[in-house]
């Protein structure tokens, strides 16, 4: 099965139907399609809606599980940092991808600002101020802990 070219061909109905842009992708668990989507930023005028963080929604939705463990996805284009990390979470351990980040920036949809902050070359882009330790903050830790424990 072409698992890109049914990315691909998601993504073209997605355009069609302006709900996103020109990224789709697929998540396959074996031989068992999980998930074949584009991307819906523009429908649900969400920055996060990628492809990618769409099929990982889906996938964890349709298999009842954050672990997507032994899944394999198919990107149209190379998964941007924020995609990258949410597949990470998800135990993702396998992705291709055919258009570079680069190509994605050739027509006006560029990611370097995120790659260069998170390289430490450019932190303009956003002031992460760290603020003093604070007793509520460090309970909602604390009792999730305990949560945890109970539910054993």
């Amino acid at each position: 099965m072409d698992y890109m070219k049914m990315a691909a061909e998601k993504t073209i109905e997605g355009m069609n139907a302006k709900i996103g842009g020109p990224f789709g992708a697929t998540i396959v668990k074996g031989d068992e399609i999980i998930a074949v989507v584009s991307n819906t930023m523009m429908r649900d005028t969400d920055p996060s809606a990628h492809a990618e963080m769409v099929a990982v929604r889906e996938a964890c939705k349709k298999l009842g599980t954050m672990n997507l463990e032994g899944c394999t996805v198919y990107a149209t284009c190379e998964p941007c940092p924020m995609c990258v990390s949410v597949m990470i979470w998800a135990g993702i351990k396998e992705v291709y991808y055919c258009n570079t980040s680069e190509d994605a920036d050739k027509f006006g949809f560029s990611d370097m600002h995120l790659r260069k902050y998170l390289k430490g070359i450019d932190d303009s882009v956003i002031n992460m101020v760290k603020v003093p330790q604070r007793d509520d903050c460090d309970y909602l830790f604390e009792h999730f802990d305990k949560l945890q424990e109970e539910n054993k």
